[in-house]
């Protein structure tokens, strides 16, 4: 049998999901609540709590509870590789109409706030491994968060890395103030000569950092998808880096694999 603040819980998500209860609209007050399922102050807190960490309500201090407005899911799928690879060869004004985030959302450019920061860093013995250069070598660190104008948390974080010696031929390429580039790290990367071949992408899931929860804006118990991606060239030279960390609460990851036939 399920316990008061579980009733309660039902109650109050049943109205939600019915659209009794709209995103935005403000719950009754715990006081309220009391007398209406005549249970004490904890009981409906309980009840509250729970549906805070399912992600139906969110506590703003001082105001009471609300319904969340659902954030805008995002859905990858290793497919978006070749589409990204396709692009990078289309003519200029094509390629600057649309990019991977708009292809991951179903959003448009306009609804979108971008940001980019490079800086120059020495690679650590893990990067260093990864693209096979001593421990110190030269890199561009290049620091991305894209958020729908709607909301106030990025869909992701982004850290890229590329070695500098690889893309020091075209100084574009060192200035953040040439974010966003239609075309993104393919076709930036096409500017120099450099083909990828092919990606390696390590998932995990993790609790987030302080720092992670804080700017993604999570709730108490949502988890993180962390991204290790490697791309390569067709000298299988590893040429880009990213670590992505995705919120657990609004990314789809799609994997398909075309099979050969029999």
């Amino acid at each position: 049998m399920a316990k008061a603040y579980e009733q309660i819980a039902d109650d109050l998500r049943e109205a939600i999901r019915a659209g009794e209860l709209s995103p935005g609209d403000r719950l009754a007050t715990e006081a309220e609540l009391s007398k209406k399922y005549r249970k004490t102050p904890p009981t409906v807190r309980q009840a509250l709590s729970l549906l805070q960490t399912e992600g139906l309500i969110e506590k703003r201090h001082g105001r009471g509870s609300f319904v969340r407005k659902p954030r805008k899911r995002v859905t990858r799928s290793n497919e978006r590789h070749q589409w990204e690879k396709s692009r990078a060869l289309i003519p200029d004004e094509e390629r600057a109409r649309t990019g991977a985030t708009e292809h991951d959302t179903g959003l448009v450019m306009d609804d979108l706030l971008f940001h980019a920061y490079y800086r120059e860093v020495q690679a650590s013995g893990d990067l260093a491994a990864v693209f096979g250069l001593p421990a110190g070598a030269a890199l561009i660190q290049r620091n991305y968060r894209t958020r729908y104008r709607q909301e106030d948390a990025p869909f992701n974080l982004v850290t890229s890395y590329l070695v500098r010696d690889h893309i020091s031929g075209n100084p574009g390429l060192l200035d953040d103030a040439n974010e966003p580039w239609p075309g993104g790290t393919m076709h930036q990367l096409r500017t120099v000569g450099i083909e990828i071949d092919r990606m390696e992408e390590h998932v995990t899931a993790r609790p987030p950092t302080a720092e992670e929860a804080e700017e993604l804006r999570l709730l108490p118990g949502t988890s993180v998808l962390v991204v290790r991606k490697v791309s390569r060239d067709v000298g299988d030279r590893a040429v880009e880096v990213s670590d992505l960390v995705l919120p657990g609460d609004r990314t789809e990851i799609i994997f398909t694999t075309q099979l050969e036939r029999w």
